[in-house]
């Protein structure tokens, strides 16, 4: 995967330096993943600073399946490493007790460069995303309380006295550790950035007049999907429905005018993350290839 050269050895590094510190350490040190020079730096906010501590609690909170209601669901249920932290190939995401939303869930691979999280923008940070997930009735159905129990733990206590200076358990602490470890899965380093840097054997012949073709007014796929991140961050309809029950931004903001209205996917690792847009399909049926969208 093409995020592990950008963080996951800063991990793994953090990780080996906890670990050789006293159990007692309570000052957690801000450390900041490096970023390639072709992409933008992370805007960490300034309430929530990384710490490599931070983000290895982070890591494990993600992967806790004790934090769902009934202990068989985690962030990473539906948002695989494996796939790009996307719940591929799954048409819609599945939560607890088999229940199913309307959407599938995003990959969340450089979500740190997001100004607006969820299908439909809902949500204006990487923690209250987290809190939404952690709280829907569907999805994880969560508490404090639940975070509490795994304190019980001496494991997670040391980890949360290692983020946090303390043991006090609140809501907010654990998206802000969880967000802070997905502020670490930053892709940079695909053969498509090795060529934006200047290794012109990055791409075959074949890729390099696809991407010209990307980038061309003929096809015009970089309006919406330009830049590093692949995406323009804003939100479009266009038309996979002319009757369909998902409303999009409409939901959110009530605006007419947004009716139908959904996130610009980022196209970073899209060959890992089918079936495409929102649900996974369209009136012509499902877009489970790259060349069913373009066709659409």
């Amino acid at each position: 995967m093409t995020w592990s050269v950008v963080c996951g050895w800063w991990l793994v590094v953090c990780g080996v330096l906890m670990t050789s510190c006293a159990p007692d350490t309570t000052t957690p040190t801000e450390v900041y993943p490096p970023v390639p020079a072709h992409m933008p730096a992370v805007p960490y906010p300034a309430d929530n600073p990384i710490t490599a501590e931070k983000a290895e609690l982070g890591r494990h909170l993600f992967y806790e399946k004790r934090l769902s209601l009934n202990g068989t669901v985690s962030c990473a249920t539906c948002h695989r490493p494996d796939v790009a932290f996307s719940d591929a190939p799954f048409q819609i995401s599945t939560g607890i007790n088999g229940q199913q939303g309307q959407r599938n869930a995003p990959m969340i691979v450089n979500a740190a460069y997001r100004t607006a999280m969820f299908w439909d923008g809902r949500a204006s940070s990487l923690e209250e995303q987290a809190m939404g997930a952690f709280l829907n009735p569907i999805e994880m159905s969560a508490d404090t309380f639940a975070v509490a129990n795994l304190m019980r733990s001496a494991e997670y206590r040391d980890r949360w006295v290692r983020a946090f200076g303390d043991t006090t358990v609140t809501m907010r602490r654990t998206m802000q550790a969880i967000a802070t470890f997905e502020r670490t899965l930053v892709s940079a380093n695909s053969r498509y950035d090795k060529f934006t840097r200047g290794d012109t054997n990055a791409l075959t012949a074949q890729e390099r007049h696809g991407l010209q073709l990307f980038f061309s007014d003929r096809t015009m796929c970089a309006s919406c999907h330009g830049g590093t991140a692949l995406t323009d961050d804003l939100y479009q309809n266009i038309g996979l429905f002319h009757h369909y029950f998902d409303r999009g931004r409409y939901e959110v903001t009530k605006d007419p005018k947004e009716e139908g209205l959904f996130k610009t996917p980022t196209l970073r690792n899209v060959a890992l993350t089918p079936p495409y847009m929102a649900s996974g399909d369209s009136e012509k049926g499902e877009l489970r290839t790259l060349e069913q969208v373009m066709d659409h």
